[in-house]
């Protein structure tokens, strides 16, 4: 007993009440000293720029077409017929974009596609004719959608912006 007596005195002894937790100060991240900043980055400025000329696209035409509509009746209207994969080729959409730009197209009857008679695998997309009526309708504001998003550029910056994007095609 006597044993037992001392063991749970020296257990009691060896005891330690915890400590109280230290408060935790959460401060924010300082920045790291950086050479990018994003406002000065191309790719930054063009999606800037695309998003301001898709508002004057959208001001000016309207919700009847989209860039991406535009651009493959424009580009009909150019080269006439041709393979659905031509024209995202020319319009510089990949092949499940340029698919259904056309099925939409096609399904407000502006566009049909038929066999090409070169080659019977192939698809040929053309402009109907309530397509070609809309295309020669819409060019004049397109062109003045073009020069509201060039408008704060005069003649030679405009001449020199478009040559150098040009070159980064």
């Amino acid at each position: 007993m006597a044993k037992t007596a001392a063991l749970k005195r020296s257990t009691k002894a060896t005891k330690v009440a915890p400590k109280p937790a230290k408060a935790v100060v959460k401060t924010a991240a300082k920045p790291a000293k950086s050479n990018y900043v994003l406002d000065d980055q191309i790719g930054f400025i063009l999606r800037q720029v695309w998003q301001r000329h898709t508002m004057i696209f959208a001001r000016d035409i309207g919700s009847n077409l989209t860039p991406t509509q535009w651009a493959a009746l424009s580009k009909l209207v150019e080269t006439g017929p041709c393979s659905q994969n031509q024209l995202g080729r020319l319009t510089a959409m990949d092949v499940a974009t340029i698919k259904g730009v056309i099925d939409r197209l096609t399904a407000r009857g502006l566009t049909e596609t038929s066999a090409d008679p070169q080659d019977g695998r192939r698809l040929l997309v053309s402009l109907t004719r309530a397509g070609q009526q809309l295309a020669e309708k819409t060019a004049p504001l397109a062109l003045a959608i073009s020069k509201g998003t060039l408008a704060p550029l005069d003649a030679k910056e405009r001449e020199t912006l478009l040559s150098l994007l040009s070159r980064l095609r």
